[in-house]
């Protein structure tokens, strides 16, 4: 199992491929992704990374944080995140990991918190089809209908499908195709929409639910440390 990357979400656009179809897809950013630390089966009883992206005033971080970036010598990082991962696949720390990371073609499931809707009835959040549109039915032509049953059990069941909040979940679509990758500018391109707005953060996986494509970088495609504190100079 390898490590999935933390990006974010730039926004949609098309690209065409060589028989002129379009393609809509999402730009997804590798914004300075880094290796901050390891987690061990010794030490915490798992195996996994804990990956930092995008950049932070110290200011803004608490003396805990600062503490922890500098232990690493990292510098501050806007969102971390956790993946889990098989020994063999550990990457060291302060690497970087780069958008080749994945490969044009492969499946990948991307999760993230989708956008907020606010208050909504219950035909909008559940698809309910509303009460008659005539015989006997007049204001309420929206309504979710009847809530409850009888005298027995004579309550309301919780998780019962009612008017209420929409969206602002943590929601993975599953099964997305990378179209395209600009190893350059840290770019990963994927088939259709992912959850969230611009500008928010995902987390990206290989799928779980396809086989993973045979020339995947294992443990991944990464710049050691070295490689990273050069071009950042």
């Amino acid at each position: 199992m390898r490590s999935g990357v933390l990006a974010q979400k730039v926004g949609m656009t098309r690209i065409f491929t060589e028989t002129g179809e379009h393609v809509p897809v999402t730009v997804l950013k590798l914004d300075n992704l880094q290796v901050l630390s390891h987690r061990t089966v010794e030490k915490n009883g798992y195996t996994a990374l804990q990956l930092g992206a995008g950049t932070r005033k110290p200011s803004r971080l608490t003396k805990a944080d600062r503490g922890h970036f500098a232990k690493v010598e990292v510098e501050p990082k806007r969102k971390i995140a956790e993946f889990r991962v098989s020994p063999e696949n550990l990457i060291d720390v302060g690497a970087e990991i780069t958008a080749d990371h994945f490969v044009p073609g492969q499946f990948v499931d991307v999760t993230g918190t989708n956008q907020g809707k606010g208050f909504q009835g219950a035909m909008k959040r559940w698809n309910f089809g509303g009460l008659r549109a005539t015989h006997g039915v007049s204001v309420t032509h929206r309504a979710h209908g009847s809530t409850g049953q009888r005298q027995d059990p004579g309550k309301v069941f919780k998780g019962k499908k009612m008017a209420g909040h929409m969206g602002d979940e943590r929601v993975t679509t599953q099964n997305l195709v990378v179209a395209k990758i600009d190893v350059a500018r840290g770019l990963v391109m994927v088939r259709g929409a992912v959850p969230g707005s611009k500008g928010g953060w995902v987390l990206v996986r290989d799928a779980v639910k396809k086989p993973a494509p045979k020339d995947l970088p294992k443990p991944g495609a990464f710049k050691p440390r070295a490689e990273a504190k050069k071009e950042g100079a």
